[in-house]
């Protein structure tokens, strides 16, 4: 009797809103990049930084924490890519990359699809790597997007994959 008052349409109904749940909850929090709560540095300074051939000036690992797409058309030489810093996946690719380094390692994160008040990715990259204990860790301010402020100023850039 019970069973004909709920229809099959209904539980599947209510499943698919469980698990919508389920994934907004365990999803990151998303951001828009603020360099107020992160350490930055600008193209510049990291051009200066990656061309010093002086033996003292420690060499930050950078991290291109966003579209693989972008990563491919163009990227910082020498950066990995590592996935969505505001996806479960990207967040879990850059703790296991960074999961066996010194909580000091200098660490570079950038991506610039967008404005920088727009990022949404940069931000949970900045606090995951924080929250795992890292100590040196900067972000590029790109304040318009990878292609307008790196690319187009003559910096280096590669494409294709890593």
């Amino acid at each position: 009797m019970f069973k004909n008052k709920w229809p099959r349409f209904a539980f599947l109904e209510v499943a698919r809103v469980a698990s919508v749940a389920v994934l907004v909850l365990l999803a990151p929090e998303v951001r828009a990049a603020d360099s107020t709560n992160m350490a930055t540095l600008t193209p510049e300074e990291l051009t200066r930084i990656l061309a010093d051939k002086s033996p003292n000036v420690q060499k930050p690992l950078v991290f291109q924490v966003g579209s693989h797409m972008l990563y491919v058309q163009a990227h910082i030489p020498g950066s990995e890519y590592l996935g969505q810093g505001n996806t479960a996946e990207g967040l879990q690719n850059l703790g296991h990359r960074v999961s066996a380094l010194p909580k000091r390692k200098f660490i570079v994160l950038y991506y610039g699809c967008c404005p920088w008040s727009h990022c949404p990715n940069v931000n949970p990259a900045y606090d995951a790597l924080e929250k795992l204990g890292f100590t040196n860790v900067k972000v590029l301010y790109i304040a318009n997007n990878f292609g307008a402020d790196w690319v187009e100023k003559g910096y280096p850039a590669a494409k294709g994959e890593q």
